[in-house]
């Protein structure tokens, strides 16, 4: 009986590693996900102990979530400022800035791309 303990130990520690990193994995993101993201506001500052979510335009924010929820939690902040500030104009993707000015135009260019920016951002 004793034997068969440390293999269930084993078996369940490594299950809850399994679930827990499943969890904490953020969404695979489509290739103009990278041009959008220079205009979006917050970045992810390395600290001692794990990942703070800044903002460039206001110096007082600061996140600090778990390391489970970094990367959710920056999602969140990413789709909350799409909504103000992404606009889609047929093909393209219009960035404003806070003033509502335009600052880009981004070419939707793959059916890939068009898929991920109605179901990620809901344009």
């Amino acid at each position: 009986m004793k034997r068969y303990l440390v293999f269930a130990l084993i078996a369940g520690f490594t299950f809850v590693t399994l679930v827990a990193y499943k969890e904490a994995k953020p969404l695979p993101k489509a290739p103009i996900y990278k041009e959008i993201k220079k205009y979006s506001p917050y970045y992810m500052e390395k600290r001692f102990a794990g990942l703070q979510i800044r903002s460039k335009l206001d110096d007082k924010f600061k996140e600090k979530p778990t390391n489970m929820e970094v990367f959710h939690r920056m999602e969140e902040l990413n789709k909350e400022w799409a909504k103000i500030h992404l606009k889609r104009v047929e093909k393209t993707i219009v960035v404003s800035d806070e003033n509502g000015t335009e600052v880009a135009n981004i070419p939707i260019s793959t059916k890939k791309d068009d898929a991920f920016i109605h179901s990620f951002f809901g344009i």
